[in-house]
C-alpha cells in the first residue's frame, strides 16, 4: 500500500514539475536551457527505478553520479534570474 502511494506521488510530482519547467523556460532558447533539468530528472528516475525494482547496484550509482556531474556542468547554460538581483 505504501509503495503504491509513493509511486502515485512520485509520478504526479514529476509530471507537475515538467509542466512548470516547460511553462517557465523561454521557448526560443533551445535545448541548452533544458539540459540541467533533464539530467536532474534522469537522476530522479534512475534513483526511483533502482528503489522500485531493487536495482541499487553499482551501475545505478554510476549513472546517478554521471548525470549529477553532467547536470552541474550544464548549469553554465542557464540564464540568470533577474528578478532577485538588485
Amino acid at each position: 500500500m505504501l509503495d503504491s502511494i509513493l509511486l502515485i506521488t512520485y509520478i504526479l510530482a514529476l509530471a507537475c514539475s515538467i509542466v512548470v519547467l516547460y511553462r517557465k523556460h523561454n521557448k526560443e532558447a533551445g535545448i541548452k536551457n533544458y539540459l540541467t533539468t533533464i539530467c536532474f530528472f534522469l537522476v530522479s528516475i534512475i534513483g526511483f527505478s533502482a528503489y522500485w525494482f531493487d536495482l541499487g547496484g553499482i551501475i545505478s550509482w554510476l549513472l546517478v553520479f554521471f548525470f549529477l556531474l553532467l547536470g552541474a556542468y550544464f548549469t553554465k547554460y542557464l540564464k540568470p534570474n533577474t528578478e532577485w538581483n538588485d
